[in-house]
């Protein structure tokens, strides 16, 4: 390839995996999906894409690197904090799950495909992982409770290495059969793989969060160093013990994610991030190197081993690993549903797949496209039906369409009674129990404490809300909370009262509006202006627009008088009024706005509690 093709081969990945993110997040489905789908149409069906081609030698090292970095990523979101409760179905999950499934395809690839028990066991092993790849992005759209979505979370990055080891440690068993060291090599392997990962994993954690925490490194440097630590000790355990890197990797990220006072979020934010950008690509490259005619070659029986590993393997490991814990039919029923395989089981069937032709295995090169048609079946099946089959078992969390509050004053409990009257998940939060106490009195969900503190980031609920009202006194805890959750709900969703101190600054005293999110309201007032209001006797209404009282009518009865801070339209949708919005609401919306004095127009509606996401 010349230079020229080269670059647009990665040009036209790089539009390929932003095509394929928007489309998902526009069709809200997993995005592995439209990934596959962009490298097989890229490959083997139109031939534009040439991985091998591409990168040359350099494709397996990249790919290595890549999984290594999405592993530690996900690992850094696993909290020992989230286990009493689910630790017994994770260990079992990553023990007697992992055997199980193992064991059901290496038999059923023995006896459908006519595999000789080599390279059954060893497409077992491949196959047996799920990973943080597909688990994460699939958890997304999904949305299940707690309980399901930290199973699966921590069953999803804990599996990766774990699979790969025991694909390693099948792989050295193969190439020395028929010897006398064949036992005592695979068993060495296990022990060198697991010691040296462990070893340099805890050691690099440690390492790192000494670093962070004692400040040795200026917070600009700290995402680079946590590049460089993450690459440098997966090639480092590799070179010593071969295939120990995704272990060691794993457990650096679930060391430092739970090391006391180390804050790892700013490099979890820049590692998400990365990892976006690694699984788009390895996607659509691995997906393009997959050979089709080989894979239709092997008939219907790639389709019912497909179905085995679907409809057997699983459900057969989650009611073992399940049996005697809290988890409910409902929720059992949709971990047995959710295991689709990822990255780390296309990567390594790559890697192996060679090695072992390359020795004389016959059927070798058939691992990648079975691997590939088990991770495509899976990623399919279940990114098209497990976000209907959760809401219907009633375990699908919300969508994220409520408020959380900064403050449980007059005015905060007033926009959130409106709110919550509506049908709309709130939750109000404070430092001050007088307030709190009043919220609780008038049924309104709290939280006593300070929302950006460590208890908040441990305890908050924050499942079901989608955006932020900053309605404290106190200018700055506005400007706290809005930096503390922008990663949250995104800038677009945060509101703010000034405060009359904010109002009389000039630009340089005054935080930027990056900082403090929109201005609440239209037209916009500041908290003493809307306290006062209140306390004078005007009130937040509600006020359903039908045919004969519309929005032009509900202009000429309130003129200037109304502030509107609210519409929820015929969807459930809900909008905020803010001085750059443009909002038309029609008939059958519902407002919520200040209106002076008692309005015998108004009438307060008190629907069905429904949750709609923003459009």
């Amino acid at each position: 390839m010349t230079e020229q093709d080269i670059l647009i081969s990665l040009a036209a990945l790089g539009i390929a995996s932003l095509a394929s993110q928007w489309l998902a997040w526009r069709l809200r489905l997993p995005a592995i999906l439209f990934l596959l789908l962009s490298g097989i149409l890229a490959g083997p069906v139109l031939g534009w894409l040439n991985p091998t081609q591409l990168f040359g030698p350099l494709l397996f090292p990249l790919v290595s690197l890549a999984v290594a970095l999405i592993l530690f990523e996900g690992s850094l979101t696993l909290r020992v904090s989230e286990l009493p409760g689910i630790g017994t179905v994770v260990r079992r999950l990553i023990g007697i799950g992992a055997l199980t499934t193992w064991g059901v395809i290496t038999l059923s690839a023995h006896w459908l495909l006519g595999f000789d028990w080599d390279l059954a066991l060893l497409l077992g092993s491949l196959t047996l992982v799920t990973g943080p790849t597909v688990i994460v992005p699939m958890l997304r759209v999904v949305r299940p409770n707690a309980a399901v979505a930290n199973i699966l979370r921590w069953e999803g990055i804990i599996i990766d290495p774990i699979g790969a080891l025991l694909a390693v440690v099948v792989y050295s068993f193969i190439i020395t059969r028929g010897t006398e060291a064949a036992w005592t090599q695979s068993v060495q392997t296990f022990g060198g793989v697991l010691l040296c990962g462990t070893v340099l994993g805890i050691a690099g954690g440690w390492t790192l969060g000494q670093l962070v925490k004692r400040h040795w490194l200026p917070e600009y440097l700290q995402n680079l160093a946590t590049l460089a630590s993450v690459l440098g000790v997966f090639v480092t355990a590799n070179t010593l013990v071969h295939e120990s890197g995704l272990l060691a990797v794993t457990l650096m990220g679930i060391w430092l994610a739970n090391m006391r006072d180390v804050d790892v979020r700013d490099i979890l934010h820049f590692k998400e991030n990365l990892s976006i950008l690694l699984i788009s690509g390895l996607f659509i490259l691995l997906a393009a190197m997959l050979d089709l005619t080989a894979l239709l070659e092997l008939g219907p029986a790639v389709l019912i081993l497909l179905l085995i590993v679907q409809f057997v393997a699983r459900p057969l490991a989650i009611a073992l690993c399940t049996w005697g814990s809290q988890l409910n039919w409902r929720e059992r029923l949709l971990l047995a549903w959710i295991a689709p395989r990822g990255i780390v089981a296309a990567a390594v069937s790559a890697i192996f797949a060679v090695r072992l032709d390359e020795t004389g295995h016959e059927d070798a090169l058939l691992l990648v496209p079975l691997t590939f048609a088990v991770i495509i079946g899976t990623v399919v099946l279940q990114s098209a039906t497990a976000r209907p089959l959760a809401r219907l078992l009633k375990v699908a969390e919300p969508p994220p369409s409520g408020f959380l509050i900064v403050g449980a004053n007059p005015v905060a409990r007033a926009l959130g009674r409106a709110l919550s009257e509506q049908g709309i998940r709130v939750m109000l939060t404070d430092s001050s129990w007088d307030n709190i106490h009043a919220a609780r009195m008038e049924n309104l969900p709290t939280y006593y404490g300070n929302p950006a503190s460590q208890h908040a980031e441990n305890h908050l609920d924050l499942v079901g809300l989608g955006h932020l009202l900053a309605l404290s006194p106190v200018g700055e805890m506005n400007t706290l909370a809005a930096m503390r959750f922008r990663h949250d709900f995104g800038g677009d969703r945060l509101f703010n009262l000034a405060s009359t101190q904010e109002s009389r600054r000039s630009d340089k005293h005054r935080p930027s509006d990056e900082h403090r999110g929109r201005p609440l309201g239209t037209p916009t007032l500041t908290y003493p202006q809307l306290a006062g209001r209140l306390a004078r006797g005007d009130s937040i209404k509600s006020n359903k627009l039908t045919e004969t009282f519309g929005w032009s009518e509900y202009q000429a009865l309130h003129g200037s008088g109304a502030i509107l801070y609210f519409a929820i339209d015929n969807h459930g949708h809900t909008h905020v009024f803010h001085p750059d919005a443009r909002i038309k609401p029609d008939a059958g919306w519902t407002l919520i706005a200040l209106t002076e004095g008692a309005d015998s127009h108004a009438t307060v509606n008190k629907p069905e509690p429904r949750h709609s996401p923003l459009p």
